[in-house]
């Protein structure tokens, strides 16, 4: 349990201050700030890795930045693609199935693609969870794109890792929990949780082979 204190609390080590307002304008402007958004949180897995007392790295708008943004959108848009392409088809049956009742046909739809939704979240972050640690961590070190997309060598290192793989999917699960819905419900808001979510995931990715995880 000790990765996962780590992990939570690993987001306020350093000068996280400059870290935090800057990662918050950044989620503020999601739609056009993802790529470097998730550029930065290859670079936070990357600093986690070398010196996890060292803190949150600063940010450098930097080619590499967008780069492994880039590479690390492409990895989760190739996973999420076949639970995209199975939603409308989910929601049809769904809807024909007339699980229940609404006289306003548009409503009734809106109803279906929202349970196909919430069934195909499931199998969706089991998969993330199995595929995207391991390989976001490898990408990190290496720098090279190919270790997104190497599923056999990622399923082989959960394998192989099992106790600490399941100890870093409990953290990042726990920060997603708390970072868009407690913190949201507790008024401290949404923005915040989001990142905080994003630098423990970091954490909890660089610990799968960093030699400076706590056991």
């Amino acid at each position: 349990m000790n990765l996962v204190a780590a992990s939570f609390a690993w987001p306020f080590r350093g000068e996280w201050r400059p870290r935090w307002l800057i990662g918050l304008a950044m989620v503020v402007l999601l739609p056009i700030a993802f790529i470097p958004l998730l550029g930065y949180a290859v670079a936070a897995t990357r600093a986690a890795s070398v010196d996890p007392a060292a803190g949150l790295p600063p940010w450098v708008l930097s080619r590499k930045l967008f780069a492994d943004g880039f590479w690390v959108a492409v990895a989760i848009a190739l996973v999420a693609a076949p639970f995209a392409l199975a939603l409308a088809p989910l929601s049809s049956l769904i809807d024909n199935a007339a699980l229940w009742r609404v006289s306003d046909p548009n409503l009734s739809r809106l109803y279906s693609e929202l349970a196909a939704a919430f069934i195909l979240a499931l199998p969706w972050g089991l998969v993330m969870l199995l595929l995207m640690p391991h390989a976001t961590n490898r990408f990190a070190r290496s720098g090279r794109p190919a270790d997104l997309f190497d599923v056999p060598t990622g399923l082989r290192s959960v394998r192989r890792d099992f106790a600490t793989w399941n100890l870093a999917a409990a953290a990042i699960v726990t920060a997603w929990a708390l970072g868009v819905a407690c913190i949201g419900l507790l008024c401290i808001g949404v923005v915040p949780g989001i990142f905080y979510a994003i630098l423990v995931s970091a954490h909890a990715t660089a610990a799968l082979h960093s030699p400076h995880a706590p056991v």
